[in-house]
């Protein structure tokens, strides 16, 4: 039978709580429940067994927190967490290496009960450092302070759950947890690391706080969690990196605010989610927002806020592919938005809450829901590289395929007019004349209300003022207007136009209806042509 080591008094406790996975309580940690977690079981270990009497611990006195519980809203991120933890004395103190030893098997599960380390209100001393071993027993932290950063890099475990904590950093490297990891509720000074780790069950960070000096407050690239994350109402000051990571649920960041002004907010390039993305009820970035290539196959819901003007993207989510996106920020975002090249099944958004500075070229939707189609054209042609005829091509396919030919002719004629604004004079002079003319081919009936308006002004000049005629003798009764109608056809169709030669004044006016009618037929002919090209 193995001797157990020299062990203060609440480390006694917890070595002799650990064989039933009692919890230990050493102080009045935070009552406040965090959010629900799944919990785990884990296998029973082999090892020798110390003797010594098993305690739950005393029953904390002193003033119980009050308030609402971790992650929930109202509640300031990490509200719960001990903020004098370094002060606590050697009746709350327990060394790292004690439960580093339980963790690795130093004493075996006792018949009937699932062994864990759980331990509420403690100082831990030391560094809490496991590095590429296998933990077979649950790791339950509650209102705890850690003076080293936890340390897990390539570690195989079950659940860890350091909820309600202050600790000055975690690193989780190409961890894998048979459970989920949960930070809900702590306040962690420095960055959590947890590139290429692997979640069976989940990632909770609902509530924390975490600052980091780094550029990345966490950094969770390749990450894979096979059930879903949450950041529910966290508090980041630093980039969150979750690019290349995959979450077969759902990614929850309600409530969230993210700080790195003038940086990334959230990376999430080629991420892959199979559920939701919620950035909702009051959702704030303060930082690029990068998603370019992430596939979220459920809905990407956007309702917060988004300020980003001093980087080269606000919301950067070009390339993306997503089944729904619901785009609806509370106020107009801050900066360049990008959707290039991005697939949309269902895109839902308010063009008045746009910038001014929206990239839209290449960017494919199944659907459009949102306002009326001025301010959906306006949105199409926001490009701050200047004019893209996609974007107006495919608000117009839309439109034909939800049967409105005529707001698929304005998208048309829209782009048309955005177009001329890039050409010389010469063509910008062309181009204005079939806009006023016939629309481009896309309002034919401007052609007949400026042929009717020439014909009323020569019948009515000439009725005052007829012509003489060439050939008094066999010309006929002088109609003003057949005479105005055969001025304005380029082919004569009454025969006036022959035989009877105005003078003075009317004779410009004669000649300009003669031009005015080339105009049109020729402006009528090439908007036709225009239409009738195949597309």
């Amino acid at each position: 039978m193995a001797r157990s080591p020299r062990l203060s008094e609440a480390e006694r406790k917890l070595w002799n709580a650990f064989p039933t996975g009692e919890t230990v309580d050493l102080g009045p940690a935070p009552t406040c429940p965090a959010p629900t977690e799944p919990v785990s079981s884990g296998p029973v270990p082999t090892g020798p067994v110390p003797t010594g009497p098993v305690s739950s611990g005393p029953v904390p006195d002193g003033p119980v927190p009050t308030g609402p519980a971790s992650g929930e809203p109202g509640a300031p991120a990490g509200h719960n967490a001990p903020e004098d933890g370094d002060t606590w004395g050697p009746e709350r103190t327990v060394r790292a290496g004690v439960i580093t030893s339980l963790l690795l098997g130093a004493r075996e599960a006792a018949p009937g009960s699932v062994a864990a380390v759980r331990l509420r209100g403690a100082r831990i001393t030391g560094s809490l450092a496991i590095i590429g071993g296998t933990v077979d027993h649950d790791l339950d932290l509650k209102g705890c302070h850690l003076d080293e950063p936890v340390l897990f890099t390539g570690t195989t475990t079950r659940s860890v759950r350091l909820t309600d904590c202050t600790l000055p950093g975690l690193s989780g490297g190409g961890m894998r947890v048979a459970g989920h990891l949960s930070l809900s509720g702590s306040t962690v000074t420095g960055t959590v690391r947890l590139a290429r780790a692997q979640f069976e069950s989940g990632l909770w960070l609902a509530g924390t706080r975490i600052t980091a000096d780094d550029a990345w407050a966490l950094s969770a690239g390749s990450m894979v969690v096979e059930s879903g994350a949450t950041l529910r109402n966290a508090d980041i000051t630093g980039g969150v990196r979750l690019a290349g990571s995959r979450v077969n649920g759902d990614l929850n960041l309600e409530g969230a605010t993210l700080r790195n002004p003038g940086g990334r907010a959230l990376s999430g390039d080629d991420m892959v989610v199979e559920g939701t993305v919620h950035c909702t009820r009051g959702f704030t970035a303060l930082g690029c927002v990068r998603l370019r290539g992430a596939r979220i196959n459920g809905t990407f819901s956007f309702n917060g806020t988004l300020r980003s003007p001093d980087t080269p993207y606000a919301l950067h989510a070009s390339h993306m592919e997503v089944r729904e996106f619901y785009l609806k920020p509370t106020e107009p975002i801050d900066g360049v938005v990008s959707l290039a090249y991005s697939r949309i099944g269902t895109l839902q958004d308010d063009p008045g809450t746009w910038p001014d500075k929206l990239r839209l070229n290449g960017l494919t939707y199944d659907r459009l829901r949102g306002s009326g189609v001025a301010r959906r054209i306006d949105w199409a042609g926001r490009d701050p590289e200047g004019f893209r005829p996609q974007p107006y091509e495919q608000l117009a396919a839309w439109y034909l395929r939800d049967g409105n030919d005529a707001l698929a002719r304005r998208a048309q004629l829209a782009k048309l007019r955005a177009r001329r604004r890039t050409h010389g004079r010469g063509l910008r002079v062309w181009g204005r004349l079939l806009d006023v003319t016939v629309g481009y081919g896309y309002r034919p009936w401007l052609a007949g209300v400026w042929f009717a308006v020439l014909l009323l002004t020569g019948t009515v000049a000439f009725a005052l003022n007829p012509p003489r005629p060439l050939k008094p003798d066999e010309a006929p009764v002088f109609d003003a207007f057949a005479y105005s109608f055969d001025l304005l056809l380029p082919l004569p169709a009454f025969g006036q136009r022959e035989l009877f030669d105005p003078a003075g004044w009317t004779q410009g006016l004669a000649y300009g209806l003669v031009v005015a009618g080339w105009i049109l037929a020729t402006a009528l002919i090439a908007g036709a042509t225009r239409v009738l090209r195949p597309q």
